[in-house]
């Protein structure tokens, strides 16, 4: 398993001691996690889960009326370029 995957299924099994369904996928050039959040998450679990997904290279929440919320991280197969350099604070 490439080191995202290995990265990915730690984020992974992280959100599911805190309770949340996960699925990882592999994609060309990063590895992605899913989990979907409650409404009744508790401000102390959602601190926990951006803990969690500080460690990916992007995170963020998808929600709609229709699907509820899902957070989604992902993390680079390959070490990025000068150029796309970022940190937590330089999402997409």
């Amino acid at each position: 398993m490439p080191a995202s995957g290995v990265s990915a299924a730690a984020i992974a099994a992280r959100l599911s001691a805190l309770g949340l369904p996960t699925q990882v996928e592999e994609h060309g050039g990063h590895t992605t996690v899913e989990a979907e959040i409650p409404e009744s998450l508790s401000a102390e679990s959602w601190r926990e889960v951006l803990n969690v997904v500080a460690d990916a290279d992007r995170f963020g929440l998808l929600a709609t009326s229709l699907n509820g919320r899902t957070l989604w991280a992902a993390v680079r197969k390959t070490a990025p370029t000068t150029g796309d350099v970022g940190g937590p604070s330089h999402q997409r």
